[in-house]
């Protein structure tokens, strides 16, 4: 997705480089952001942090090689970026902590990990927002949920906006609903692809080769996903304009209405919802 209005953000460091953090990375270096400091990167090994070193404007980190990698990252950035694993958060909290300047923006992308384990592992200067991105991230296609800390100001969430907007579209919620949205956006790309592999399932069983299966059904997500995004109208608009009466896609709709979709969605996220809980609480 094109920045299409000039972006500038302060120096960010990213603690754990892993694909999320990339691809958030990749969207910082296209034209139209400037980063202002560059952007600092860390990971475990040398191998990983070398990936990223030869990127213009991005100085790499590997916390083998150097066991105050994360200080050194985080030390004059504005905005850190905690992306390692969730079990990881509390200690490379306390690490970081007695390094972060008065003012500096916490983000997490680490899931389930609460603004309050944030904010009682950093300085009361420090503000944390929290934010779930998507896979989709990796083509400047994600929805991404961000929700602001006790002690961020307007501005502090705005910083955030600004960095996930290089990346796709920024939904701003309270935090008790990041994880209901993670189970639309967070797990949405796992469902659009399920779908997709049963329905080539079913064309492959209706005599087609896997290409042309892929073919006709990629093709077809792609496309119906364009044109809902060109068109301005409703999915149940373009749906009815497809179903003609008394033809076959209402007789085939009429059997998905049947096998009780929408209650199947509502079971499934509902159980994508107590796993965030049981996440969270450690479970």
């Amino acid at each position: 997705m094109p920045v299409e209005t000039p972006v500038k953000l302060p120096t960010i460091a990213f603690l754990g480089a892993g694909s999320m953090a990339r691809a958030i990375i990749a969207g910082l270096l296209k034209p139209g952001v400037v980063v202002d400091g560059g952007i600092r990167t860390t990971n475990r090994t040398p191998e990983k942090a070398a990936e990223l070193a030869g990127l213009e404007g991005v100085t790499a980190h590997s916390t083998e090689a150097d066991a105050a990698a994360n200080l050194a990252a985080v030390a004059g950035a504005k905005l850190v970026v905690v992306a390692v694993k969730p079990a990881m958060v509390p200690g490379l909290l306390r690490e970081i902590a007695g390094a972060l300047e008065p003012g500096t923006v916490v983000v997490s992308v680490a899931a389930g990990v609460t603004v309050a384990t944030f904010e009682s592992l950093l300085p009361e200067s420090v503000a944390v927002i929290r934010s779930m991105p998507n896979t989709p991230a990796v083509v400047g296609r994600a929805v991404t949920g961000v929700s602001a800390g006790t002690r961020s100001s307007e501005a502090d969430l705005a910083l955030a906006v600004s960095l996930f907007e290089t990346v796709g579209q920024v939904l701003v919620v309270p935090e008790e609903q990041l994880d209901a949205l993670s189970t639309i956006s967070g797990s949405g790309p796992a469902y659009v692809f399920y779908l997709i592999e049963q329905l080539t399932a079913t064309a492959i069983g209706k005599g087609f080769t896997p290409e042309q299966a892929a073919l006709m059904v990629q093709g077809t997500f792609r496309g119906a996903s364009e044109l809902l995004a060109a068109s301005g109208d409703d999915p149940a608009e373009l749906r009815r304009r497809v179903t003609s009466p008394k033809g076959t896609t209402e007789r085939a709709v009429a059997v998905l209405d049947a096998a009780g979709l929408k209650a199947t969605f509502d079971q499934a996220t509902d159980a994508a919802l107590a796993r965030a809980r049981e996440l969270a609480a450690g479970a």
